[in-house]
């Protein structure tokens, strides 16, 4: 009985989570950009398929995969996906989130993608309480940054990760991420559509971030299907992303990247 609940709280969970996060990909072909690092041959595909044990650090701007990317390494993998921001998280939240997965490894066999969201911001401290994991291999570490690594992270950790360059995407890409997304069930499930001139708009504003895209076309979709609403066009969704852009913190990442796309 506590099964079925628990199934069906996950359920509801995944039902609420933000389109960006439904639409998530699941495997390294649904990843939408990035062909440099996910076509086959390359090093971190090589390291994928062989499931192979690792240390990478992300870099590249907000929207561009770096999560996603992580994600689809512990499904492909069947690790644990462990992760922790960088903003919040303090040595005490890392070394727990080690000894769990330590205990995983050896209870189970079973490796753990631990994720840290903005590295960058670790201190010194912090960072260095991550070498004994990655250094052991009791964890798959990923390490996420939107700032140069070579300023932001410590050499000892920079020598033993893999780093990875991802681009912004590039308007094909964008398309492609939101027109998926009005098809597929787990996101809008064809229950709306997007003007022609709506979707160049939509492609425009997100500026090369797929996150972004799918926030805007998602407050589009929501606000105006409760009316009844099926069809967007371009005056429908200037509205909608007028909405989502107020709701932001002004000095947090959103506000840079509102400004980004309003230029």
């Amino acid at each position: 009985m506590e099964s079925l609940f628990d199934e069906a709280e996950e359920r509801a969970a995944a039902k609420a989570a933000p389109l960006a996060v439904r639409m998530r990909p699941r495997t390294l072909d649904e990843v939408v950009g990035q062909r440099h690092l996910t076509a086959p041959g390359t090093p971190f595909r090589k390291l994928i398929d062989n499931d192979a044990p690792m240390s990478l650090l992300l870099w590249g701007p907000p929207g561009t995969g770096k999560t996603t990317l992580a994600y689809v390494v512990s499904q492909v993998t069947s690790r644990r996906f462990t992760e922790l921001s960088a903003v919040t998280a303090g040595v005490k939240d890392v070394r727990a989130a080690v000894d769990a997965a330590r205990r995983e490894l050896g209870m189970s066999g079973r490796q753990t993608v631990l994720f840290v969201d903005e590295v960058h911001r670790f201190s010194k401290t912090q960072q260095d309480a991550l070498l004994p994991a990655v250094e052991n291999r009791w964890v798959s570490f990923i390490g996420a940054t939107t700032e140069n690594p070579s300023f932001s992270v410590v050499s000892p950790l920079m020598s033993r990760s893999l780093l990875l360059t991802l681009q912004p995407l590039d308007d094909d890409d964008i398309r492609s991420l939101v027109e998926r997304a009005l098809a597929d069930e787990r996101g809008l499930g064809g229950r709306v559509t997007l003007d022609p001139d709506a979707l160049d708009h939509l492609v425009r504003l997100a500026g090369g971030d797929g996150r972004r895209a799918l926030t805007y076309l998602e407050a589009a979709a929501l606000g105006f299907e409760a009316q009844g609403v099926t069809h967007i066009d371009t005056a429908t969704l200037e509205r909608a992303v007028d909405r989502a852009a107020v709701r932001y913190d002004r000095d947090g990442d959103q506000h840079y990247d509102v400004i980004s796309a309003f230029i």
